[in-house]
């Protein structure tokens, strides 16, 4: 499991609940994120790679990462990839490939690897070695904005959820997120697979 290498364990208050449904979170976080122009996003990207050399990757070598979609304005983790490998000399790194319509795996990526475009717009590997749920130590989770609790908004596919039902307790979950989280996602239910760690650009938050 991922540790800290500085305290930023952040404690949450009491707050008023409101009612904040996915669909709702969804529409006002694209739109949230589709205002930002190139160079606030690029600010934003060198803080939250600021905050993701916080942690201590000392237990960590096979890594679930995404290819960020440039139509979604997502967080740049190109970034995070990039200082994973400095980091960790022997690291395997590993993309998802979607496999029809409830499902998603694996792949481990290389230099030499070729990519392709799914129907979702999705950067994704063509072939390659399949790497089991089990034997990955960190996943990097896309969303686009988490709550209090380390419940996350996603795309609304459930790909995710659906691939991390089964982890070990071993498999870290990060996701990144431009904007501070929101007090409670009002419609999460009992498949909704919690972050460990959520970053922000100003912090680290740990649920």
């Amino acid at each position: 499991m991922i540790g800290y290498l500085v305290n930023c364990r952040v404690v949450f208050t009491t707050v008023q609940q409101i009612v904040m449904l996915k669909a709702d979170l969804r529409e006002i976080y694209i739109n949230k994120r589709n205002a930002l122009v190139g160079s606030d996003r690029l600010k934003l990207d060198d803080l939250l790679l600021i905050q993701f050399q916080q942690i201590n990757f000392e237990n960590i070598q096979t890594v679930l990462s995404y290819w960020p979609m440039a139509n979604k304005s997502e967080p740049n983790t190109h970034l995070f990839n990039g200082y994973l490998r400095h980091m960790i000399p022997q690291l395997q790194l590993c993309y998802p490939v979607v496999q029809g319509q409830e499902k998603m795996k694996a792949i481990l990526v290389d230099e030499d690897t070729v990519y392709q475009t799914n129907q979702w717009g999705i950067t994704e590997p063509k072939t390659g070695e399949t790497i089991e749920l089990i034997n990955i130590d960190l996943v990097l989770v896309p969303l686009l904005v988490f709550d209090e609790a380390g419940f996350r908004v996603g795309f609304g596919k459930g790909y995710y959820d659906r691939f991390l039902a089964e982890k070990g307790e071993h498999t870290a979950l990060i996701g990144f997120s431009y904007f501070d989280p929101i007090p409670l996602i009002s419609d999460t239910h009992e498949f909704d697979i919690p972050l460990h760690l959520g970053i922000t650009p100003k912090r680290i938050y740990e649920f």
